[in-house]
């Protein structure tokens, strides 16, 4: 096994000493067993501030509906005719027998969505959530199952989706994926491409060796203080200041201060190979929406499009928007961020097709929590388990997976006030996301340690 020395540099700057980044070698750089032949991506879309995904899978049966209609009365109110059950976009999905006579809807913002889970290229994953172990109704309401830490925190439960710890956690599954990856051989020329972010994220991308290279919507996060000024007459400054950046030949004895020059180095030298690939790339021609989403995707589609001058074989993107904090005002809202995910879905689906890759791609979105049925007036408040999306020309669409909660109070999945208590583990959606991206079974145990504490049979996300 190859360990690079920008490998270890990540390890080691951090480190408060040499010695101690002995003890963070990862567990799956012993194993080569991970499966990197070919070209496969995962795209995390994280919906910051907790999606309300009652209002993203909805009820369609006459029975269901009503009874969600009575909760959520106040608000409907104030959605107008938008949520009128006339106007929801009927599900057909594949296994529509799992769930009796009750029946689905995706609001009339998503068209899009519609028609990709209709061609089989979307699914709906139903009620997951961070989970150490299954928890139930009974248990919940006695204070005696074990749940995860700081429950319906923003910060603490973004970051038990990303790392399966509240804030403060290190290493994200993402991060200890692309580990994984990078040690059977993936993206050795360039390890650096192996996680990259559009947006500002949380210990999702970070393993132990990997680390998240970020991405700006106009290229590489680099010097650009520095680049802004080429041809303004600064020329010589910007290659003094350049070479002072680089710290060519610094002979300082102290190892952290060299390996911490070393670090900056390569820094420049890998931003300078993104931004000569992202140059001499051809531009897509399918047309992004002008949303944050949609030019973060734009951003992701160009750099799978670059993946030959990237040496990747293995990536993981992470990209991530906000408002989803709906306490407020959410007829006003939530129907127009809805909107976005649907036109930047569509338009990043295209691009896939376009490059060719659409079987390749994976994307699925992720959230801080869902919301509560109930209603505090305008808005809603935060919840546990919620629906999610997940993408790609491998997914198998046209399904509902896992188990929907029924849209009432009291059931065996309600935490009080239509708080769903997850039926379905981060980890139960991150395994098949592995498996497929070409992880071995302990590899993804590795990285995914609560996965043990649940059903093993897996969930049937993929063809």
């Amino acid at each position: 096994m190859t360990f690079h020395r920008r490998q270890f540099l990540r390890l080691s700057v951090g480190a408060a000493a040499l010695g101690a980044s002995a003890s963070l070698w990862p567990r799956t750089l012993t194993a080569h067993a991970a499966s990197t032949g070919g070209y496969r991506a995962l795209v995390c879309i994280f919906l910051f501030g907790g999606l309300d995904s009652h209002d993203l899978l909805l009820p369609y049966d006459a029975d269901s509906y009503s009874s969600f209609s009575t909760i959520r009365q106040s608000l409907l109110n104030l959605y107008g005719e938008t949520r009128s059950r006339d106007n929801l976009l009927f599900l057909s999905p594949d296994n529509a027998a799992n769930f009796g006579s009750r029946q689905f809807a995706l609001p009339p913002e998503m068209p899009e969505l519609k028609r990709l889970f209709d061609d089989g290229r979307a699914a709906i994953v139903a009620n997951v959530g961070p989970l150490l172990e299954p928890v139930s109704a009974q248990a919940f309401a006695d204070d005696t199952a074990r749940i995860p830490s700081r429950l319906f925190s923003h910060n603490d439960q973004q970051s038990t989706w990303q790392a399966s710890e509240p804030e403060g956690a290190q290493l994200g599954w993402g991060g200890l994926f692309a580990d994984a990856a990078l040690a059977s051989g993936a993206n050795n020329a360039e390890p650096e491409f192996t996680t990259l972010a559009t947006a500002g994220v949380g210990p999702f991308l970070t393993g132990r060796v990997a680390s998240p290279y970020q991405v700006s919507t106009s290229g590489s996060a680099g010097l650009t203080a520095l680049d802004s000024l080429q041809g303004s007459g600064f020329e010589d400054f910007l290659t003094q200041a350049e070479n002072r950046f680089r710290a060519d030949g610094f002979n300082e004895s102290h190892i952290l201060a060299r390996d911490i020059a070393t670090k900056f180095r390569q820094g420049i030298d890998t931003n300078r190979i993104f931004d000569a690939a992202r140059s001499n790339g051809s531009p897509l021609s399918t047309v992004f929406p002008d949303s944050s989403l949609g030019s973060q995707l734009k951003v992701v589609a160009e750099t799978i499009a670059i993946r030959g001058a990237l040496s990747a074989s293995r990536q993981i993107f992470f990209v991530g928007t906000g408002g989803f904090d709906t306490h407020s005002n959410q007829a006003n809202d939530l129907p127009g961020l809805l909107g976005q995910i649907d036109a930047a879905l569509s338009s990043f689906d295209a691009a896939m097709t376009e490059l060719g890759v659409e079987d390749d791609v994976t994307a699925f979105t992720a959230s801080d929590f869902g919301r509560t049925l109930a209603v505090n007036g305008d808005g809603t408040d935060h919840g546990w388990g919620g629906h999610h999306i997940v993408m790609g020309g491998s997914v198998k669409g046209r399904n509902i997976l896992g188990s929907v909660p029924e849209t009432r109070f009291g059931h065996d999945r309600d935490g009080g006030g239509g708080r769903l208590i997850p039926s379905l583990s981060v980890e139960q959606l991150a395994d098949p996301l592995g498996r497929w991206w070409g992880l071995s079974t302990d590899e993804i145990a590795a990285a995914l340690p609560n996965l043990r504490n649940f059903d093993p049979a897996g969930l049937p996300l993929f063809h």
